[in-house]
């Protein structure tokens, strides 16, 4: 099936329950219906290729994925923050597109592509007034829905594809449809250009709940929308929570939302000591760590609130550790562990995670990273313990190789964020002679707090773990380098440590 008709089952559910707020103005599913409707004839008339979004969340977002779907192209939204020679590549690649939103760097940067440019408010008005009575055929499931750049951050940027039958597997294997109340309103403040911007869209949709979008992220701005629209689901990514309870911290603000009811989290490792925080602040809220990828449509496993809570009042360390695990598959996938001759690992032993089902495509336009049997390298290392739960180490370029060991940079964080004065670090390999790789650490102090000597924290680790995580390097630096998605950009830091 085409992802169109998700809102179009909503809207014959219930075409007059608000679907979407943006700012002061809120529409019905009824008139995201239309709006989509509108907007595919658009790119219709446009003769476009792809449907581009160039900016931040708006119903423009919504309005260009669907229109995209019932037009029968993909639906390509670009990361606006990109450096101005970065976005006219990409630009480059897709051409010609019908590209919404920052018309005017769009033509600056690409004035010769046959760019249809449009801004989001000229695509919210044109199609609230556009009609056509015939689309593409919207049952052309293993078409092309969505085509989402990869970071690019060691080459160019890889264009990931997902089918509508990738998308509508993910879906109806993850959600209810209509399983929402009338009151339920789910806050969505990560940007469009990632998959669990789109993922949320889709799963709340089809869900009947109301989308509060953020335009952009600040703790202030999601607290206040949160309380205004009384916002009952979230989806954070790890910084993004760091920064809101920092901002509950300083300005005094209740700590509580009486309406929140879920956190789900991802998009970035989860400090344990930051999420047993905020199971401490928000005792009444339920979390949830989602671990997906733009190439398996969005989530793979899940730590759910049953395994926070109990994790987090556990005596048994082996349950303890949960809490800094991604749960267990999805009942779904198909997931294994592969050591470096992918052979399945045994529990415990760190390799990298493979993973297969309707949802995942694993194939960029460029050519497929699926193998002969369907399954796709994540590139994640990791590694399950004996109950199934899936522990990540970081990218399979991150696990630090010491002497043939296999280390998790993760294991070695942790221990460090003990440490009432580290507010953050990062563990990387640097070069040894004698291991080939070592482990370095760069670390934030926090404001107020005595600057640790090197030796405190090697003796900290050399205390917990064994004594080849003790790290050679340790470096202070005044912050470390994420993304804005709130992912630790490692390279960077091991580029600085190495130097």
């Amino acid at each position: 099936m085409n992802i169109a008709l998700i809102l179009d089952m909503a809207a014959d559910a219930a075409a007059d329950r608000i679907g979407l707020v943006c700012g002061d103005r809120r529409y019905t599913y009824g008139e995201l219906r239309s709006g989509a409707q509108g907007a595919a004839a658009l790119v219709l008339q446009s003769g476009a290729g792809c449907v581009a979004l160039l900016d931040e969340s708006s119903e423009a977002a919504v309005l260009a994925l669907f229109g995209a779907a019932l037009a029968g192209v993909p639906y390509c939204p670009l990361n606006y923050r990109l450096a101005d020679a970065d976005l006219a590549a990409l630009l480059c690649r897709i051409a010609p597109a019908l590209v919404v939103g920052d018309a005017t760097r769009a033509a600056r940067l690409s004035p010769d592509a046959g760019h249809i440019l449009l801004t989001s408010d000229q695509l919210v008005a044109k199609s609230a007034t556009t009609r056509s009575a015939s689309y593409a055929n919207i049952n052309a499931e293993n078409e092309v829905a969505v085509q989402l750049f990869t970071s690019g951050t060691t080459a160019s940027p890889k264009a990931a594809i997902l089918s509508h039958a990738n998308l509508a597997s993910y879906i109806f294997g993850t959600v209810e449809f209509g399983a929402a109340d009338d009151g339920d309103a789910v806050l969505v403040s990560v940007p469009p250009y990632h998959i669990a911007g789109i993922a949320s869209i889709l799963s709340s949709i089809y869900a009947l709940r109301r989308i509060a979008l953020l335009t952009a992220f600040t703790p202030e701005s999601w607290l206040d929308l949160a309380d205004r629209e009384r916002v009952t689901n979230a989806f954070v990514v790890p910084t993004m929570l760091s920064r809101i309870i920092e901002h509950m911290d300083k300005s005094g603000a209740p700590v509580g939302l009486s309406t929140l009811k879920s956190i789900a989290y991802g998009g970035g490792r989860m400090p344990t000591e930051l999420i047993q925080l905020a199971l401490d602040l928000f005792p009444s809220t339920d979390f949830t760590n989602a671990y997906g990828l733009t190439e398996t449509s969005s989530t793979i496993a899940l730590l759910g609130p049953a395994d926070h809570r109990a994790a987090r009042n556990a005596s048994d360390a082996r349950v303890r550790a949960r809490l800094g695990s991604v749960g267990k598959p999805l009942p779904t996938i198909e997931l294994e562990i592969r050591d470096d001759d992918g052979r399945p690992a045994p529990a415990g032993e760190i390799g990298e995670v493979y993973v297969r089902g309707d949802q995942v495509s694993g194939r960029y336009k460029e050519r497929s990273a699926l193998d002969a049997d369907g399954w796709f390298p994540t590139r994640d290392a990791g590694y399950l313990d004996e109950d199934g739960y899936l522990f990540l180490c970081g990218r399979a370029d991150d696990v630090i190789v010491r002497g043939g060991e296999n280390i998790s940079p993760g294991e070695i964080e942790d221990v460090l964020m003990t440490h009432p004065a580290v507010a953050d670090v990062a563990a990387v390999a640097v070069p040894s002679q004698e291991w080939g790789e070592a482990v370095g650490v760069a670390v934030v102090v926090r404001e107020g707090k005595a600057l640790p000597t090197t030796e405190e924290l090697r003796e900290l680790v050399r205390s917990r773990l064994r004594s080849s995580r003790v790290p050679e390097t340790v470096r202070f630096l005044p912050n470390l380098p994420y993304n804005e998605m709130g992912k630790l950009l490692r390279r960077e830091i091991k580029a600085g440590l190495a130097s």
